[in-house]
C-alpha cells in the first residue's frame, strides 16, 4: 500500500471512530431531534404554540429536580426520595398558606426544608450506608410524613401569587419553564465553572484519590444531597402551583422520571461524568414522547410502559454501549500508534 493510501486509510478510520463516538455521546440530542421531526409530521397539533408551551410546563419539574440529581450522580450517588419530598413540601405549602403565611415567605421556607431533608440523606450516606438504601427509606418515610401531616386529604390552593409560579407567564413563556431555565443555567455554571462542581466530579470519579488530594468528601456529599432536596422542594412548589392543589400523592413515581432524564442525558450511574445540558434534553425527550403518544391516541397505560422502556434503554446506553464504544475507540487509537 502506498504512503498516500495508508494516510487516507488512517484518516478514514479516525473519522469513523469520531463519528461513532459522537453518535453515542450526542445520541440523545439526535433522538430528540428525530422525534420532534417525526411527531411534527404525524400530528398537526404537535408543533402548535399551545402544545409546545404545555410540554415545557410539564417538563419544568423534571428539569429542576434533574439538575440536583445530576450533582448527586456525579458523586456516584442516587436519590430516590425526591418524589416523596415533593409530596411533603406540597402539603406543607397548603398548610402554611392556609394559616395566612405570605407566599413570598412560604416558598423560601419550603426550599430550606427540602434542603435540610436532603442534607440529612447526605449525612446518613457519609456514615457508610449505601445511598440507594438511605434514599429508599426516605422515599417511604417522607411520603408517610406527608400523609400523617395532611391526614391523607388533598386541598386546593387559591393564593394568586403562589398560583402564578405554576400558571403564570413572562413575555409569553410560562413561569415554570423560566424557573427551570434559570436553575439549569446556574446548575451548569456550578458544575462546570466552580470548585464545588469539579470536586463533586472528582469524588464520583475516584473517591479515594479525591480523599488523598485533601477534598472534603463528606461535606461534598452532604452538599449535593442538600442541593437535590432544595431543588425537589422547588419542583414541588411548581407542581402544586400548576395544579392549584396540594396532596400527599404529589410526585408519585417522579423519582423514576428524574433518574431517567438524568441518565438519558449522559450522566454516569458510576459517577465522574455529568452533564446539565444532557439532563435538560433528557427531560424534554421524555415529555415530548409522552405528549406525542397522547396526541396519537395511545392508551395512557402504554405511555407508562414506554417511559419504563426509555429508562432501560438509557441505562443500557449509559453503561454497556458507552463503555464498549470508549474501549473500542481507545484500542483503535493505541493500534494506530503502534
Amino acid at each position: 500500500m502506498s504512503e498516500t493510501a495508508a494516510t487516507r486509510s488512517g484518516f478514514d478510520i479516525r473519522m469513523q471512530r469520531q463519528i461513532v463516538v459522537a453518535l453515542v455521546r450526542y445520541g440523545m440530542f439526535i433522538a430528540l431531534a428525530i422525534w420532534l421531526v417525526a411527531m411534527s409530521v404525524a400530528s398537526e397539533y404537535f408543533l402548535t404554540t399551545t402544545n409546545l408551551l404545555n410540554v415545557l410546563r410539564q417538563a419544568a419539574p423534571l428539569i429542576i429536580i434533574g439538575v440536583g440529581m445530576t450533582f448527586v450522580m456525579a458523586t456516584a450517588g442516587i436519590d430516590l426520595s425526591v418524589g416523596s419530598i415533593v409530596a411533603l413540601i406540597s402539603v406543607l405549602a397548603g398548610s402554611w398558606l392556609a394559616l395566612g403565611v405570605p407566599p413570598l415567605l412560604v416558598i423560601p421556607l419550603l426550599i430550606v426544608v427540602g434542603g435540610l431533608l436532603g442534607a440529612f440523606n447526605g449525612w446518613v450516606v457519609t456514615l457508610g450506608v449505601p445511598a440507594f438504601v438511605v434514599t429508599l427509606a426516605g422515599l417511604t418515610s417522607y411520603r408517610g410524613l406527608a400523609f400523617v401531616y395532611s391526614d391523607g386529604y388533598a386541598t386546593p390552593i387559591r393564593d394568586p401569587v403562589f398560583a402564578w409560579i405554576g400558571r403564570g407567564d413572562l413575555f409569553g413563556i410560562n413561569a415554570p419553564f423560566l424557573i427551570a431555565v434559570v436553575v439549569a443555567v446556574l446548575g451548569w455554571f456550578l458544575l462546570n465553572r466552580t470548585r464545588f462542581g469539579l470536586h463533586a466530579l472528582a469524588t464520583g470519579g475516584r473517591e479515594e484519590a479525591a480523599r488523598v488530594m485533601g477534598l472534603a468528601i463528606n461535606r461534598i456529599k452532604i452538599m449535593v444531597y442538600a442541593l437535590t432536596g432544595a431543588l425537589a422542594a422547588l419542583g414541588g412548589v411548581v407542581i402544586s402551583a400548576r395544579l392549584s392543589n396540594v396532596s400527599p400523592h404529589a410526585g408519585v413515581m417522579l423519582e423514576l422520571g428524574v433518574i431517567a432524564a438524568t441518565v438519558l442525558g449522559g450522566t454516569s450511574l458510576f459517577g465522574g461524568r455529568a452533564t446539565i445540558a444532557g439532563t435538560v434534553a433528557g427531560a424534554l425527550l421524555i415529555n415530548f414522547v409522552r405528549n406525542g403518544l397522547n396526541l396519537l391516541g395511545v392508551n395512557p397505560y402504554w405511555v407508562q410502559v414506554v417511559t419504563g422502556i426509555i429508562l432501560v434503554v438509557a441505562v443500557l446506553m449509559n453503561t454497556v454501549l458507552n463503555r464498549k464504544v470508549e474501549s473500542w475507540a481507545r484500542a483503535s487509537t493505541e493500534e494506530e500508534r503502534t
